[in-house]
């Protein structure tokens, strides 16, 4: 049910910039989806294209595009830098999850590989996003 949330929140934002651009219709939605919100995208655009039959004429004929940017971390102490995928398959399912709903509390489940630091930032790769709408 997070997806439909994100979707949702989606399409209300892309309505708001669209009516502050007078556009009559968007005719593309680009959405970037970070890694480390672990969204499935199936979900993602069923809901967004299932909420944008409904939701407004702007959206009828709306192409909607996603694109997975990978989580890139960085150790605040050491500098090292990793992939999230890397260390995705050693978490738990439990915990995996946790991190799907609160992306921060990533630093409780990850230490840097190098110097097994868990101070690290998020450098790329969280989130969801609009990248751009265009519309007529």
């Amino acid at each position: 049910m997070h997806e439909w949330a994100l979707a949702e929140g989606i399409i209300a934002t892309a309505l708001k910039a669209a009516e502050k651009e007078n556009f009559q219709g968007i005719t593309k939605i680009k959405i970037k989806l970070g890694e480390l919100q672990q969204v499935d995208e199936d979900i993602v655009k069923f809901a967004l294209q299932e909420i944008a039959k409904f939701q407004s004429p702007m959206l009828k004929q709306t192409e909607i595009e996603l694109e997975n940017e990978k989580a890139v971390l960085k150790c605040r102490v050491c500098g090292h830098r990793w992939a999230f995928g890397d260390v995705m398959k050693e978490l738990s399912e439990e915990d995996s999850e946790s991190i799907h709903f609160v992306p921060d509390i990533a630093h409780v489940y990850i230490r840097c590989p190098k110097c097994n630091s868990p101070d690290f930032e998020i450098v790329e790769g969280r989130g969801v996003w609009i990248e751009y709408i265009e519309g007529e």
